[in-house]
């Protein structure tokens, strides 16, 4: 279809501007988008590119201004010094190098030209990329720290491909399915086999547009999470843990840092990685990076919780009065604060020092506050040992349990009971079984965006090791001095309500998750789905067909099911599920702008199909 008023129609052939670069290649354009002002145009190799008309030239008015020139820039430099001389010259210039040039500088000046002299002249072979496994399922290990940047749920990882520059910019790289071997566009070869390299490589991206607020955000960010979970800590302490009781007396501050809570928070580290390294349990392979590479992970999870239990029986067996965690609740935070701030410089300046293809493209900004916030290694390792991995599933996660288990002790201490109370009891089993059950599908959190896109920072350091431990377990720590009986009717509702939850989030995933790593597994055949421009597909039928986010609805129905045995005196124990509603609510909002930017019409298809986000009728 035609569109007069706009310059250039669908299906014309014209030459677009490569993104960060002067270099243009033939590309026919797909669509246009009136709202945002951008031409969708395609590649020969299939690669799909979002351009402003400043960034797209005629072919016909481009050929002949490039018969006109003289000599190229890629002439001028050759006839200077050939790539034969200039390679072993400079042979400690790597291709990765040229590609960071040619995005930062674009096309070379007379004054760039010189310095590109001492450079290799390095050929990649465009648009030769693998495709990345998107992917968004909210295991409750995705939402630590506010970390997912999108959720993308429903879709195929048939096909790896790398997003480099993914929303750099005015440009939103794209790729469709693979047509064999990547082949140039036909733009005067002689002078494009002579040009710079081309940027390809996803090493050299920049970051993609910056999260939570940007930098200003990030620096809020960094003060206001430490102080949130500082003010939590201090009102549960109250005798009456209103809010009308802000704000909370402040201890004396030689109180907060306490040397053996340090020791005790180190110890419990440790004693995890040891259990993280033991050769027990499942060699995982992770998702293709943007390199195409696969690491390997140690699986074990299940085997850690086990060990962790069985060696906190034994310390209460041997006498350890594991209510010191009660009373020295906000010393233990303090602890946990400082390792994870600690862990973070570590992070930070280990990655000014890592390969640009180790980077994550969301933390690359060049702000350093934000660039330590978000994180800027996507996988940062000692040797075998995955820090962020390990963070992630192991010290916050089991610790979590631990905790809630001496909750309560304290609440036996204190209350002077022989056992814990039903609502205690409800409290302890209930988060149990989420993490045991996080533990026991372990392999399910390497399609996550925590694993696969987010740097590891003090974002999702200070959520894992202070924010889960010290903010998930306040229902606990609110039950040891406000005891809430329940009834047999009140009891059963709770139980019921969890199990429905639980059933939901765990069906859900599974479901997800086997459809994402085969979509052509027989037993997933009668799954329906929309297929998109990208060679991926939406899922619109199983409990993807019933809301867009079911695991979101599952996780509402377990947290609600955590705060019911509280009670409704107080509204700090519902703390959970008022924080998770806005985080899943603000995160399916992020959701929809990529994925509607990202699969356009099919994306507005599969809305129509699947109406409700996460509460069917409701929401």
């Amino acid at each position: 279809m035609r569109m007069p008023s706009v310059k250039y129609q669908i299906g014309d052939t014209v030459m677009g501007r490569w993104p960060g670069s002067s270099l243009y290649y033939q590309v026919k354009v797909l669509s246009f988008d009136a709202k945002s002002q951008l031409y969708t145009v395609i590649y020969k190799d299939g690669t799909e590119l979002e351009l402003k008309e400043q960034d797209i030239k005629s072919a016909s008015g481009f050929r002949s201004r490039s018969r006109s020139r003289s000599r190229s820039p890629a002439r001028r430099r050759s006839r200077s010094r050939s790539p034969a001389r200039t390679t072993r010259r400079s042979s400690s210039r790597t291709a990765a190098a040229v590609a960071a040039a040619a995005i930062t500088e674009g096309a070379p000046s007379s004054r760039k030209d010189s310095k590109l002299k001492d450079m290799p002249e390095v050929r990649l072979d465009p648009l030769k990329l693998t495709k990345p496994v998107e992917n968004n399922s909210n295991n409750r290990h995705e939402s630590q720290g506010e970390n997912d940047t999108a959720n993308k749920v429903n879709e195929s990882d048939a096909k790896v491909e790398a997003e480099p520059e993914k929303n750099q910019g005015r440009y939103n790289l794209r790729r469709r399915k693979d047509d064999g071997d990547a082949k140039e566009a036909e733009v005067k070869p002689q002078q494009l086999e002579e040009e710079e390299a081309r940027p390809a490589a996803p090493a050299a991206a920049s970051t993609t547009p910056l999260d939570f607020g940007g930098r200003l955000g990030a620096y809020f960010w960094l003060l206001f999470l430490p102080a949130w979970v500082f003010f939590l800590v201090l009102q549960v302490n109250l005798e009456d843990p209103s809010l009308a009781n802000f704000p909370p007396p402040l201890p004396p501050l030689d109180t907060l840092f306490d040397a053996q809570a340090l020791g005790v928070v180190l110890l419990w580290i440790l004693f995890q990685a040891l259990l993280y390294v033991l050769p027990v349990g499942k060699l995982s392979e992770g998702m293709p990076l943007r390199s195409g590479e696969r690491l390997n992970y140690r699986t074990n999870g299940f085997f850690a919780i086990v060990v962790s239990g069985v060696a906190v029986a034994a310390a209460v067996h041997l006498g350890v009065n594991l209510a010191y965690i009660h009373s020295h609740f906000l010393q233990l935070a303090v602890a946990s604060l400082l390792v994870s701030f600690l862990l973070s410089v570590y992070l930070y300046v280990r990655s000014r020092c890592t390969a640009p293809d180790q980077l994550a493209l969301g933390g690359n900004s060049g702000n350093v506050l934000y660039d330590f916030f978000k994180g800027r290694e996507l996988n940062p390792r000692i040797k075998n040992f995955d820090l962020k991995f390990f963070c992630e599933m192991r010290p916050g996660l089991i610790g979590w349990c631990v905790i809630n288990f001496a909750m309560a002790l304290a609440e036996m201490q204190q209350q002077g009971l022989e056992a814990p109370s039903h609502a205690m009891i409800l409290v302890n089993l209930f988060q149990l079984l989420y993490v045991v059950d996080g533990l026991w599908n372990e392999e399910a959190i390497l399609t996550t965006m925590d694993l696969m896109h987010d740097g590891f920072g003090f974002m999702l350091a200070f959520g894992d090791l202070v924010w889960v431990p010290f903010t998930y377990t306040l229902q606990a720590y609110y039950l040891v001095s406000h005891p809430n009986p329940l009834g047999l009717p009140a009891l059963v509702a709770i139980v019921a309500i969890k199990l429905l939850g639980f059933y939901i989030f765990r069906k859900s995933n599974s479901q997800k998750n086997n459809f994402r790593r085969n979509p052509s597994d027989p037993k997933l055949a009668y799954l329906k789905t929309i297929p998109t421009a990208t060679g991926k597909s939406l899922l619109v039928s199983g409990w993807w067909g019933v809301v867009r986010h079911p695991n979101y609805l599952g996780d509402l129905t377990m947290a609600l099911a955590w705060s019911l045995p509280c009670g409704f005196s107080h509204l700090l124990p519902w703390y959970y599920m008022i924080y998770f509603i806005i985080l899943l609510v603000h995160r399916d909002s992020r959701d929809m702008s990529d994925c509607r930017r990202k699969y356009g019409s099919a994306w507005d298809e599969y809305c129509r199909t699947v109406r409700y986000r996460i509460i069917p009728g409701v929401y």
